[in-house]
């Protein structure tokens, strides 16, 4: 079954306790397509500058990822992120953002990509996650990430999209600002008055908790990783692995969504162990079921 992203394309440079990382690849569509694509095909529409220096195609070489939505503006700067991570690294500062050519025009969505059914609509501004999204024709599943800034300087038009959308995935933090509620339990019951029908909220090492608007919920603890190199990718990669699981079996129903939420869990889980996608893109499928198995194992009483 189709599966489309929309996000950025980024140069990041990452500092953590044990490294330092310039100039890599990354960005939310990036990280997306590289845990969707471990299940199947992925479209990806997304915008560089002229001096962005990744080949996205060799990227990618060996997954079935569509890049007739990316688009290339000479004239412009490639978006461009900067962050330091500290203590166990649940902490991030941002030291440097440009957004570049994520301040103009989205990229346009393909006309053989507007039949997709499964739809993520990575982490931007909310007019611009809902002018994608407007260019589709039905799709049946869409989910949405977002962020602090947008939840304060954009929240009518967070809002909006909110009523258009199947799911929102949204860290801890960020899920008690929108709702204004003092625990995430309690978040995620708010945000599903907003017009959702799911919500997954994303607690870093403590893991993820999803709640229906059927009356069900879910909680699932992150995967025990040995060693984190470089948490960026982790939200991403969570959200490409659910969706990645959802459009292979064309299912969205509450036993798909918690195998899903599983499948999302170990995927970030391989993200993390390195930087920007040198762990993620060596990935397969039978690694992630093995990874599963073992989550399995670890919660079993």
């Amino acid at each position: 079954m189709s599966l489309l992203v929309t996000g950025s394309i980024a140069i990041d440079s990452v500092k953590t306790p044990f490294a330092v990382r310039t100039e890599s690849l990354g960005g939310s569509a990036v990280y997306f397509t590289m845990a969707a694509s471990i299940f199947g095909p992925v479209r990806l529409v997304g915008v560089i500058g002229g001096d962005c220096p990744f080949d996205l195609k060799e990227t990618f070489a060996g997954r079935s990822v569509d890049l007739r939505g990316l688009e290339q503006r000479p004239k412009s700067k490639t978006f461009r992120w900067a962050g330091s991570y500290m203590g166990q690294m649940d902490e991030r500062t941002t030291d440097l953002l440009e957004l570049n050519v994520l301040a103009e025009a989205p990229p346009p969505v393909p006309a053989c990509f507007r039949d997709s059914q499964f739809v993520f609509l990575a982490n931007t501004s909310p007019n611009l996650q809902q002018q994608l999204l407007w260019q589709l024709d039905g799709p049946g599943f869409v989910a949405a990430d977002t962020m602090d800034c947008w939840i304060r300087k954009s929240k009518k038009d967070l809002l909006d999209l909110l009523r258009q959308i199947d799911c929102l995935i949204i860290n801890q933090q960020e899920a008690i600002l929108l709702a204004g509620k003092p625990n995430p339990i309690l978040a995620a019951q708010e945000i599903l008055k907003m017009g959702v029908r799911l919500v997954v909220v994303k607690r870093g090492q403590a893991g993820a908790i999803v709640v229906s608007a059927d009356g069900w919920q879910f909680v699932m603890p992150a995967y025990p990783v040995q060693q984190v190199v470089d948490p960026t990718g982790a939200g991403d990669s969570f959200a490409g692995g659910m969706l990645g699981y959802l459009a292979s079996v064309n299912r969205t129903d509450e036993q798909a969504m918690r195998l899903a939420i599983a499948y999302g869990t170990v995927a970030a889980s391989f993200a993390i162990e390195g930087f920007s996608l040198d762990r993620l893109s060596n990935v397969t499928r039978q690694d992630l079921d093995q990874r599963l198995d073992h989550l399995r194992e670890l919660t079993r009483f």
